[in-house]
């Protein structure tokens, strides 16, 4: 690339950072102002949303098992208007619902409609199904092969039971209409046009897009197990208060300045051109959150904590070749060029890997697991693309711009292999004793309170207390007048706060509280804050996490681990290589779940996004020094243990550098946000740090290990200890 051409290009990219920098600094300050328009849309926790309680129709008490399922049904639905939108149960007979980034319940409760009794008639007015039997509706559109005109249909999937009864009914009532029925109303009065036996069936018939929504709409609030209706809505402040959101985007430039600044002291000029892209990428991952109203929250923030680290490990690794190929005596130019190309087999991998976890946590997850996934599967696509592509140009264009000398870019000094298998028992041994003290503590602690983890509110539920003040409390002043009134009577620090906007309200959550200590409660507030205790409502909560979210969680990171493994098979070509990041996966987990054991730590929402944090981590960690020891096989297979422990040894040693830095940086991230945030950050912080140590030492003292393990022991081919000559025998032991 000529000079003139070479300045061009980096004076473009600089174009290109100050742009981004300009349209990133009003959506960052339309952040900071809570306004979802010009900044980023937050979440319940950091920006409040609309509350909706609702309760069942009729005065006969609800089964648990209707409560439930008319539960996750609501939450699966609220999830239309964001990830991070809650459905629990509260009290016996009653269900709560809020949604976050939204500043009007009215519109809410329009589009989301009054949950009632959705019944499927014959011709003469005979119900033969509810709604309950309807698995989903959804509208859409298609062309009509005859005309070519656009049509608008609602798309039903029925219940097994439903497709049963739908295909008796339509096989018997065909050229029939069959009214759907809601709350006494017909809604839509379809004609059966033929048997409808395979449990999905269309609705056609709508003048528009609109029109065919709505009615996919109400036939989805229909398919509640429960009738009912609205008792209270109001709009309520953010869980953290405006301090979090502050301190989290202060915690984050700072993280990244100091992760430039670390990339071009360690890699001069490809770091500059790293710490460049970088900008570009952070620009562009503001931009899209903005652009597409993704909702963030505290998973999401960790969902691009990971994607930045990811996008600095895509550089690192490719740096770290550059390095070797001078080292080898190769030009500049040549040393980039195979740089680039040699390390593109591990970042591929890498990224695909930790992309299948995203794509399954956001297709099989829930709430906050969905929110993660998104932003997550955002950063990764992104940061793959700022580092193949962006920072190459901005590599090119510095070089063109004159500087080729070899002391810019550094020199990788030829490094003795270091013995790490030889220490394998060790380590082994010191990952076992973690993962015991683990379980031991499980152990205890169930034993000692009946809980194994100190699960927070959104886990086990507990009393949600509405009290209404003589004066309006900020958020920061609810933390440090109040609270601390209210951790005397509970003797627990797990308390949640919320204030209703545009009133002196304060919704508190607390464990679940007896008749005592509520009657303490009010007395408190009594003599505290002068408050009415007329003016005190209480009730009981469930989880905000149901069983059903905890269920679709666990299926979907386990289908995400059988992805992965598949993954990492198929491109490795040895089922001992997808076994042995599996069981280092497992190994990360299992460290940090002794962790929140053993601290104490609170589990919540944030303790979802944290493991799968760590899930996506320790792949990619995994997958470099698998992509080296795959390259060394290429060239020179081993034909005995010894000369295997060697290549071994090499590929852990060849990428330590990688390894230290790719975790260094991620870590610096994460340690500022624990600095600079509030508790409840510093809590969701603290286990993500625990998190990135041990991954660390998990892909440079364990999973080479175990590969070599199997290698050895299990499968086809295994190698001897050392090679027999032809003419020679070993002798035999007596």
């Amino acid at each position: 690339m000529k000079k003139k051409k070479s300045v061009i290009v980096f004076v473009v990219f600089l174009a290109i950072v100050a742009a981004l920098g300009y349209y990133s600094f009003g959506i960052v300050k339309g952040t900071m102002a809570k306004d979802s328009d010009a900044g980023v849309k937050l979440g319940l926790d950091l920006s409040g949303g609309v509350s909706i309680t609702y309760q069942v129709v009729g005065d006969e008490k609800p089964s648990a098992e209707d409560m439930k399922d008319t539960v996750y049904k609501l939450q699966k639905r609220v999830e239309g208007y964001s990830t991070e939108a809650e459905a629990y149960q509260v009290g016996d007979n009653r269900i709560a619902v809020e949604i976050p980034g939204v500043t009007d319940a009215n519109d809410i409760l329009e589009e989301l409609g009054q949950p009632g009794s959705l019944e499927f008639q014959t011709s003469d007015g005979e119900a033969f199904m509810t709604g309950d039997m309807i698995a989903d509706a959804q509208a859409g559109t298609y062309q009509d092969q005859t005309t070519g005109a656009k049509e608008y249909i609602v798309s039903l999937k029925l219940t097994d039971e439903g497709k049963k009864v739908f295909g008796d009914v339509t096989s018997a009532n065909i050229g029939k209409t069959l009214p759907i029925v809601f709350d006494g109303e017909t809604i839509s009065n379809p004609t059966v046009q033929s048997a409808i036996t395979d449990g999905e069936a269309q609705i056609t018939g709508m003048a528009n897009y609109e029109e065919a929504e709505n009615l996919a709409s109400t036939i989805r609030i229909g398919s509640l197990s429960l009738e009912l209706e609205e008792l209270q809505s109001e709009v309520v402040g953010a869980k953290l208060g405006s301090e979090a959101i502050s301190t989290s985007i202060k915690a984050a430039a700072i993280g990244l300045i100091v992760v430039m600044i670390f990339m071009i002291v360690f890699y001069l000029i490809p770091g500059l051109a790293a710490a460049i892209a970088l900008l570009i990428y952070t620009g562009i991952i503001l931009a899209i959150l903005h652009l597409y109203d993704i909702t963030l929250t505290l998973p999401g923030i960790a969902g691009i904590i990971l994607s930045i680290g990811m996008a600095v490990d895509a550089n690192v690794i490719i740096f770290a070749r550059v390095k070797e190929e001078i080292a080898a005596g190769k030009s500049v130019s040549q040393s980039v060029q195979t740089g680039f190309r040699k390390a593109m087999s591990a970042i591929l991998d890498g990224n695909i890997t930790t992309l299948i976890a995203a794509a399954v946590l956001g297709l099989r997850g829930s709430g906050t697991v969905k929110g993660f996934a998104s932003t997550l599967a955002i950063g990764i696509i992104f940061s793959m693309f700022t580092a193949l592509f962006i920072t190459r140009w901005i590599l090119k264009a510095l070089y063109g711009m004159g500087f080729q000398d070899k002391k810019f870019y550094g020199e990788k000094k030829d490094r003795k292999p270091i013995n790490f298998l030889g220490k394998r028992g060790l380590f082994f041994v010191i990952s076992i004793a973690v993962i015991v003290i683990g379980f031991a503590g499980m152990g205890y602690h169930k034993s000692a309170d009946g809980n194994i983890l100190n699960y927070s509110l959104e886990f086990v539920g507990g009393t949600s207390t509405t009290v209404t003040f003589n004066e309006d409390y900020s958020i920061e002043e609810i933390d440090e007048k109040i609270v601390p009134v209210v951790e005397d009577i509970t003797k627990d620090a797990n308390i949640q706060t919320q204030k209703v906007q545009d009133s002196n309200a304060v919704i508190i959550k607390t464990r679940d509280l007896s008749l005592d200590e509520r009657e303490d409660f009010n007395k408190a507030m009594s003599e505290n804050f002068g408050v009415d205790e007329k003016e005190i409502t209480s009730a009981n909560v469930s989880s905000t996490v149901s069983d059903e979210m905890k269920t679709d969680a666990l299926w979907a990171v386990g289908i995400a681990t059988v992805c992965m493994l598949i993954y990492i098979w198929f491109r490795f070509k040895d089922l001992r290589f997808a076994g042995s990041a599996v069981i280092a996966l497992l190994h990360d987990v299992l460290i940090v779940f002794a962790f929140y054991v053993l601290s104490r730590t609170s589990v919540g929402n944030t303790f979802i996004a944290c493991m799968l944090t760590i899930v996506g981590y320790s792949v990619n960690a995994t997958i470099v020094i698998f992509d080296r020891i795959r390259e060394h096989l290429k060239v020179k297979a081993a034909r005995t243990k010894g000369e295997l422990k060697e290549i071994v040894n090499a590929s852990i040693t060849q990428t330590l550098s990688r390894s230290i830095n790719t975790s260094l940086t991620t870590f610096i991230m994460v340690f500022v946000l624990f600095i600079f945030g509030v508790s409840s950050i510093r809590e969701f912080a603290t286990p993500l740090m625990v998190g990135i140590v041990c991954g660390a030492y998990a892909s440079v003292c364990i999973t080479g290990a175990l590969w070599y393990v199997f290698k050895t022991r299990f499968g086809k081919n295994r190698l001897p200890d050392e090679i027999v000559p032809e003419s020679g025998k070993k002798k035999k032991k007596k």
